[in-house]
């Protein structure tokens, strides 16, 4: 039968719009980072229930609730695009696309007034450093990240090795019953050549020394310089993992709107065919 002229071309019954490779790659994109996602809230769960309870007085430096959160959110945006790619749900491909891109630019805007306000944002290093310093005994997690971070640097504190004053166990007044009075914790000790068994009580007493005599046994110098000495060596490989991590955002987001459009044609093609069935010149 004749096509009335200026109709659309007209597509088999079982034509579609919507690409297997796009939808399926999608799925498996997501799949991959909502497992991931479930590892990391069980990690962050078990070492939270392992804790004592005391480490609840500083959850804003708790690694394990980070974990968790990051975890969660990684979860629920990974689930819309799973199911939205597999069930073909628009609604779903366009909140995943939204939510992705939305974390995308607030990344990009934290970089951005990082570099701008880079003062403001070594104001809010040191606090952060202050504040787990405050709570280094309450939290396991919390002062292995901060014994790793003063060995991996070769540093003490945040601006020195006194900063440790504030915490109550090493703090130096002379009211202050703990054994650690006026010392510094291990991790501050330059390590010794050969040495077998490490010595945890080698900063005993190590804030009471001026800078000179502390520097032939602990490391003086603060984490914050140390660690800002670090970002500006290290430029190409900090920009390499920025890279990294936005690589797949934009993946995700290109495939999902590439979806999202198929579908739209496919529905619009649905459309067409529904109305011009009955009609004797389509």
């Amino acid at each position: 039968m004749a096509r009335r002229p200026g109709a659309p071309a007209a597509y088999g019954e079982e034509f579609s719009f919507v690409n297997p490779l796009v939808k399926y790659l999608l799925f498996f994109f997501n799949m991959l980072f909502w497992v991931i996602s479930m590892v990391m809230v069980a990690v962050g769960v078990y070492a939270r229930l392992m804790k004592h309870a005391a480490a609840l007085a500083c959850l804003a430096v708790d690694p394990a609730i980070l974990l968790i959160v990051v975890g969660v959110l990684m979860f629920l945006l990974t689930f819309c695009g799973c199911i939205g790619s597999l069930r073909e749900n628009i609604c779903l491909l366009q909140t995943f696309s939204l939510c992705l891109t939305i974390v995308f630019l607030l990344q990009l805007a934290a970089g951005i007034l990082g570099f701008v306000f880079s003062d403001k944002a070594r104001g809010k290093v040191s606090e952060i450093i202050n504040n787990a310093i405050v709570h280094y005994r309450d939290d396991l997690d919390l002062q292995n990240l901060i014994d790793f971070g003063q060995k991996k640097f070769s540093c003490c504190g945040g601006i020195s090795y006194k900063d440790w004053s504030q915490n109550m166990y090493f703090n130096c007044s002379e009211d202050n019953p703990s054994r650690e009075r006026c010392s510094v914790p291990y991790s501050c000790c330059v390590p010794t050549p050969d040495q077998a068994v490490i010595n945890t009580m080698c900063g005993q007493g190590m804030q009471a020394l001026d800078y000179l005599e502390a520097s032939k046994v602990i490391y003086t110098n603060g984490c914050i310089d140390k660690l800002v000495n670090w970002i500006h060596s290290n430029l190409f490989l900090l920009g390499g993992v920025a890279l990294g991590l936005a690589i797949p955002q934009l993946v995700g987001i290109l495939l999902s709107q590439i979806l999202v459009n198929q579908i739209k044609d496919q529905i619009k093609l649905q459309l067409y065919n529904q109305q011009h069935r009955a009609d004797p010149w389509y």
